[in-house]
């Protein structure tokens, strides 16, 4: 009797949760790569890495760093696969405007359109980011420091939460992203902004008191 692919995916993936979990900090990172590049581990990474912090508290900046370092890799799966010819696939789930505006946003901001998307938890599509990083040809250490960077911020953030308030709260946080995804992904954009901005005056200021252009008198 043949499975039903629905149920062979999460037979799939609860097995490779209980083979890879007892591995320790090693096994994360390959539950972490696991869920980039073939299938979501259950019931969800950020979850996982609840525990593994609920477990050793002391570890959450090595667990934050394996788990996102686990996911850069992994997420190079998908990327290679848009680039070897994912134009068709890409345009078979999104319209071509989106694809376009998409394509746009590459050409302009790549390296936060990567790192935005990997910050948010699912339901967020990261897959068609990564897919589409590949058919629009970034390069592939950027990505994957996008996608580093991204994961390593909110892993961290889940790993500390969990340290200060208990693994508890974490659901109810995770419930707040589904519901207000807009809002959320809106708000780390400001966030992003307003670093990049300081980043940049700072930058200014420091070649011999030259002000930033919108801050010259007219």
């Amino acid at each position: 009797m043949k499975l039903h692919p629905v149920v062979w995916f999460h037979k799939a993936s609860a097995l490779t949760f209980a083979l890879l979990k007892p591995l320790g900090v090693w096994g994360l990172g390959g539950l972490a790569f696991v869920d980039s590049g073939f299938f979501p581990v259950p019931p969800t990474m950020d979850l996982v890495l609840v525990g593994y912090v609920s477990a050793a508290p002391d570890k959450l900046l090595l667990y934050s760093f394996a788990a996102a370092l686990g996911s850069a890799l992994g997420s190079l799966i998908p990327f290679y696969i848009g680039r070897a010819g994912g134009e068709l696939f890409l345009l078979k789930r999104i319209n071509r405007e989106r694809y376009e505006k998409l394509r746009n946003r590459f050409e302009k901001q790549e390296f936060l359109v990567i790192m935005i998307p990997a910050m948010v938890p699912p339901p967020m599509p990261l897959k068609l980011f990564e897919l589409a990083a590949g058919v629009f040809e970034m390069k592939p250490l950027l990505f994957a420091s996008a996608i580093f960077a991204g994961k390593f911020l909110r892993f961290l953030a889940f790993a500390l939460i969990t340290r200060w308030y208990g693994p508890a709260i974490v659901r109810t946080v995770g419930e707040a992203f589904h519901e207000h995804l807009g809002l959320v992904i809106s708000g780390i954009g400001l966030v992003l902004l307003l670093i990049a901005f300081v980043v940049v005056r700072r930058v200014f200021d420091r070649r011999r008191g030259t002000s930033l252009p919108i801050e010259e008198e007219v």
